[in-house]
């Protein structure tokens, strides 16, 4: 990676962060901004990096797959499909408003550019591997990527598709675990503790990298080695902070799912612009 593509990747982060503070408003909605603020970086490395897709072809066979299986932090995600054209942008703030096309959890009948149907915890990596297995039949060189959340860790299904993963050896499946700590309700370690996620990939058999999530040199080097990884499923745990560029927002369980009132909202702007990128 460039210092130029570094900064520009770094610069679409802070864009994807306040389209997110948008889509939340300050009008009585609410909306998960922690955890979609904790995958800002990640996501715009993915779409702005690494990634091959097309907005003109949404549904190419040639492209690579994100699947948001933490689908309730689908605000990063509507961000950076609107940076890339998928959509107007004069869409993202009608999200969650009857018959717009984005609502609070993917849904890939309405919003070109999503993959699937998530938001009911533990089955995204699933259906990432399906996929996965798809393209390696079809003989395409592409990969998938599922965004999964720590507290997520805690559903089985999760565990059934990563032995599956490795026993069909799925080199171009990646996940990607939002490692910020906190879940709806309160911190991981204090809810249903699942332990360390890179001793139980590294138990199961994956290809294991564990980075800074917030720093963007560091994601797309991991994400680069995914690249090099024969015979094995990769996973790239990502230490993040839940709400991260909004200082009253960081690490606050009240955001995982909450509204803004107008002074946290311009506060969150303000917090943003001035945010030392990695």
């Amino acid at each position: 990676m460039t210092p130029k593509q570094k900064q520009e990747i770094q610069e679409k982060a802070k864009t994807l962060r306040h389209h997110i503070v948008d889509m939340v408003g300050c009008d009585g909605r609410v909306g998960h901004l922690g955890g979609s603020m904790s995958m800002a970086d990640i996501v715009a490395s993915l779409y702005f990096y690494k990634m091959k897709v097309n907005p003109a072809d949404p549904y190419m066979k040639d492209r690579d797959r994100f699947v948001l299986s933490k689908g309730h932090a689908v605000l990063v995600q509507y961000a950076a499909l609107a940076e890339l054209g998928f959509f107007p942008k004069e869409e993202l703030v009608k999200v969650k408003s009857c018959g717009a096309m984005l609502q609070g959890h993917p849904d890939m009948t309405k919003t070109p550019g999503l993959e699937a149907n998530t938001g009911s915890l533990g089955m995204g990596l699933s259906l990432g591997l399906g996929m996965a297995l798809g393209l390696k039949q079809d003989k395409i060189d592409r990969k998938v990527y599922v965004g999964i959340g720590d507290g997520e860790l805690m559903e089985g299904q999760i565990w059934e598709a990563a032995m599956a993963a490795v026993n069909y050896k799925s080199d171009n499946l990646v996940a990607i675990v939002d490692r910020n700590r906190l879940q709806a309700t309160g911190p991981v370690a204090e809810r249903m503790d699942s332990g360390c996620p890179i001793a139980k990939f590294k138990a199961v058999g994956w290809h294991v990298i564990e980075i800074n999530g917030h720093d963007v040199t560091e994601i797309c080097n991991a994400l680069d080695e995914a690249d090099q990884v024969k015979g094995k499923p990769i996973a790239i745990i990502a230490n993040t902070v839940k709400g991260k560029g909004v200082s009253f927002a960081e690490n606050q369980v009240a955001f995982h799912n909450g509204p803004l009132t107008p002074e946290q909202y311009e506060q969150a702007h303000k917090d943003i612009d001035s945010c030392v990128c990695q």
